[in-house]
């Protein structure tokens, strides 16, 4: 497989798709039965761009004229189908929608792309075997994750009177769980960082070690001396870390996010990056999509720049 390559780089890019659509109703599914696909039209065309902001979406551009190209929407769709919502499928006939073709500089369909934060991801030109498309498509959620964009697709509630049988977890997610449980906090870091060793778009795991993490830089922790090192040097990057740090077990997130907001302020340089990192890894503890997040990153910012 010759895969193209996908970086932040593409969502600098300067693609206008802002003509595309006329402000209308949000997208519809094609068919209610298959919430993670939807039929991209000159009308609802905006309303897809704008939900890339919070969920990723795979278009597929196809024609009516090729038959194999409109069957090769079928095989993303079933592919979306095992992500669990993590990412829609865009359908799009380029014969309703022939701007499209110019926008993209398609020369022939099928075409797939990725749309994250309103802007395109190129994926790959033609007809991929479902494995190859799951091969994109993690890529292309690893790079959705590192710009926030983490939300899924509501397919729905289980049929009424369905039992939901509880899975069982993943076995390195089993094996830090049970390490947390002993306290043997080193054990569920090295699991978890096995577990996205071999599978980096494991959310799960990225969300476990960065708890994991935050519980191994507390254990010992007196808040009160921490506390006072913090008020003693304002530019103490490691006091005022700490500090946050416990501020978020002690459930005062937005303190937390504020302290550190304030730390990349006033420092420069390498101390300003550390207290970046920090605080971005702070982040992944309460989530891309918490609206306490999303004014903090804002913040930052405007702190940076």
């Amino acid at each position: 497989m010759t895969q193209q390559p996908i970086s932040a780089a593409f969502l600098r890019g300067a693609v206008d798709l802002s003509s595309l659509g006329r402000p209308a109703a949000a997208p519809t599914a094609a068919g209610a039965a298959d919430p993670v696909v939807t039929d991209g039209t000159d009308t609802n065309f905006n309303d897809i761009v704008s939900a890339s902001m919070s969920v990723p979406s795979v278009v597929v551009l196809w024609s009516q004229g090729l038959p194999a190209s409109g069957e090769f929407v079928d095989v993303v769709v079933d592919v979306a189908r095992s992500y669990e919502g993590r990412f829609q499928v865009v359908s799009v006939d380029v014969d309703t929608i022939p701007g499209l073709l110019q926008a993209f500089q398609v020369q022939s369909v099928p075409v797939t792309l990725g749309l994250i934060q309103g802007q395109p991801v190129p994926l790959f030109a033609g007809v991929q075997s479902a494995e190859h498309v799951r091969a994109y498509v993690d890529e292309l959620l690893k790079l959705a994750a590192q710009h926030g964009v983490t939300g899924r697709v509501d397919t729905g509630a289980p049929p009424e009177g369905a039992v939901e049988e509880e899975q069982p977890l993943p076995p390195l997610h089993q094996q830090a769980f049970e390490a947390i449980e002993r306290d043997d906090l080193d054990g569920a870091v090295a699991a978890y960082q096995q577990a996205l060793k071999e599978n980096p778009a494991d959310a799960e795991a990225s969300l476990g070690l960065a708890q994991v993490k935050l519980m191994q830089r507390t254990v010992d922790a007196d808040l009160a001396a921490a506390r006072a090192a913090a008020a003693a040097d304002p530019m103490d990057v490691p006091a005022q870390t700490l500090v946050a740090d416990l501020d978020l077990l002690g459930g005062h997130v937005e303190d937390a996010f504020s302290r550190l907001v304030e730390t990349v302020r006033n420092t420069s340089g390498d101390e300003r990056n550390a207290a970046r990192e920090h605080l971005l890894e702070l982040f992944q503890v309460i989530g891309a999509s918490d609206e306490r997040v999303v004014r903090a990153r804002r913040a930052l910012t405007s702190a940076l720049f």
